[in-house]
């Protein structure tokens, strides 16, 4: 079943993992709601000079909405049929032409059911962490400790660290939808976006590894991350279950 309450507020969820990875733990999903989340990034070490924030639409006058610099962005979507055919199919062209990944990027496995938000906003702040100063904490320690690892260690290393748990399960009960079991089946599914030394890389878990989608600057990884949610909506035209959070420089009072 899908867990999309009628509020208007989502859920981060986990659909099924990828074949190789074996799930080794499942969390209660996390509430997609910039409120939750800046609570929760910002107990772990991140500063309140960033913030995450809701992105209400594509069009370039919501878009210019947005506080800038826009240091990564979140996207909700729902898994089916199609977009399960496209990944596959995205990742056998990439296992047979290769693609360039820049060592600057931070990417891990997702082996823990429901954890594709903690594990997205993982993705945003540390691919994000020479843009703000991390504060003593998870996130720094977590990079730290993993930085050197490869991404199926770095899920090993997740699955073992009890602070991000322990504060997963408090988070995903502050939300305003009703919290579900551990088990519960979700097809929507959160995905991190970041730009790296000139591209802009995907980030999820469930692949593989990191996507390059070509092309991107600091100024234009907003914009750039819209069009690549427009080619995955474009896969079920009668879907509209999606939605964006970016990570950006806190506005000034």
């Amino acid at each position: 079943g899908v867990l999309y309450e009628a509020d208007g507020n989502f859920l981060f969820c986990t659909p099924k993992m990828s074949v190789e990875d074996e799930v080794k733990k499942h969390w209660v999903a996390l509430e997609a709601n910039p409120d939750v989340l800046n609570k929760f990034v910002h107990r772990l070490g991140v500063p309140e000079t960033a913030s995450f924030c809701d992105i209400y639409g594509t069009d370039p006058d919501l878009l210019m909405m947005i506080p800038r610099p826009v240091y990564a962005v979140l996207l909700l979507f729902p898994i089916h049929e199609q977009y399960e055919k496209a990944r596959l199919e995205q990742q056998q062209t990439i296992e047979k032409d290769g693609q360039t990944v820049s060592p600057r990027v931070y990417f891990m496995k997702q082996t823990i059911g429901n954890a594709c938000g903690t594990i997205g906003m993982i993705h945003c702040v540390v691919n994000s962490a020479d843009k703000f100063d991390l504060q003593p904490g998870f996130f720094r320690n977590f990079l730290d400790n993993t930085q050197g690892l490869d991404s199926s260690a770095r899920a090993t290393a997740l699955v073992k660290n009890d602070e991000i748990e322990e504060n997963h399960k408090q988070f995903a009960s502050e939300g305003q939808s009703r919290a579900p079991d551990a088990d519960e089946d979700v097809d929507l599914h959160f995905v991190a976006f970041v730009e790296r030394d000139g591209h802009l890389y995907e980030l999820d878990g469930r692949k593989p590894f990191a996507i390059n989608h070509g092309p991107s600057s600091p100024d234009t990884l907003l914009e750039d991350t819209v069009k690549v949610m427009q080619r995955i909506m474009a896969l079920d035209p009668e879907e509209d279950r999606y939605s964006m959070i970016a990570l950006t420089a806190t506005p000034l009072d």
